[in-house]
């Protein structure tokens, strides 16, 4: 899997207190003191799946590189409020004018990891997987994706480059499936390829040609085992996932189906985010 490097998560964080901060924050520079120390602590108020905490305390490094930080919740973690997640210290304005990007990113990873936590949970003994999709705000997407890890779930394609999905447009446009994983096998034939079906007919076809995997998009679970068992007979059967509108009530179902994996984009584009907040004293 394809994930930025440091220098480029730090840049994503840089962008974001510059668009936080614009051309300076007023209230901490003229009620502050300058030299002024503060220590404090995170605090989750509801109670969640710890996920973001290294990201919260890299968005305060960069503006005081000597910030003292101590975590006391792990990723992964599930803790109850209130709960105290981590402790820090340094220069008070620092502290004050990074507070809202690193809250924003703690409370969204800790929600996305708590909803992750609650799907894997939710298909518990069975080998399925949750995954989860693009469906990210731009620029959020390798925070996403980490507090999906944290949540138990699996990352499925980073990029549009990392795998070739062959979806219904792509199907239209090329003229059906075969003719599609044709011309992706030519040009890209040590990618791995997988193939959205919405049909018994394409799911033939997409064994046919030797799709990696199967994507069985908005089907009730019925079918989906249905179109399972036929897979499996395969000489090489495919991955099988399932796709579409999944909910923590339908997802077990899908999971005894027979899939391999669900993909659930609210996971990423309907983000409950978690109740933390940062606690400030002098000293």
């Amino acid at each position: 899997m394809t994930e930025p490097k440091p220098e480029a998560l730090d840049a994503l964080l840089r962008a974001f207190l510059s668009e936080d901060v614009g051309r300076l924050d007023v209230t901490t520079e003229f009620t502050v003191p300058a030299g002024t120390r503060a220590q404090g602590e995170l605090i989750a108020k509801s109670e969640c799946v710890v996920s973001g905490l290294p990201v919260a305390r890299r968005v305060f490094e960069l503006l005081d590189p000597a910030l003292a930080w101590e975590e006391v919740a792990a990723a992964g973690t599930k803790v109850t409020a209130p709960a105290p997640l981590a402790y820090l210290a340094g220069r008070a304005r620092s502290l004050l004018t990074a507070e809202r990007v690193a809250l924003n990113l703690l409370q969204r990873m800790c929600g996305i990891a708590t909803a992750t936590r609650r799907f894997v949970e939710a298909v518990a003994g069975t080998p399925c997987r949750i995954l989860d999709t693009r469906k990210t705000a731009p620029g959020l997407r390798p925070f996403d994706r980490q507090a999906v890890r944290d949540g138990g779930g699996v990352n499925h394609r980073y990029d549009l480059a990392e795998m070739v999905l062959v979806k219904d447009n792509h199907r239209r446009l090329a003229g059906g499936v075969a003719r599609a994983v044709a011309a992706a096998r030519a040009g890209a034939p040590d990618t791995p390829l997988e193939v959205e079906i919405e049909s018994e007919a394409e799911l033939a076809e997409a064994i046919a040609v030797g799709a990696d995997r199967v994507l069985i998009d908005n089907q009730p679970p019925e079918t989906v085992a249905r179109w399972c068992a036929l897979a499996r007979t395969a000489a090489r059967p495919p991955f099988l996932e399932a796709s579409g509108n999944m909910r923590l009530d339908t997802v077990r179902a899908y999971a005894l189906a027979g899939v391999d994996a669900v993909s659930v984009g609210a996971l990423t584009h309907s983000v409950t985010a978690a109740d933390v907040s940062l606690e400030l004293f002098t000293g």
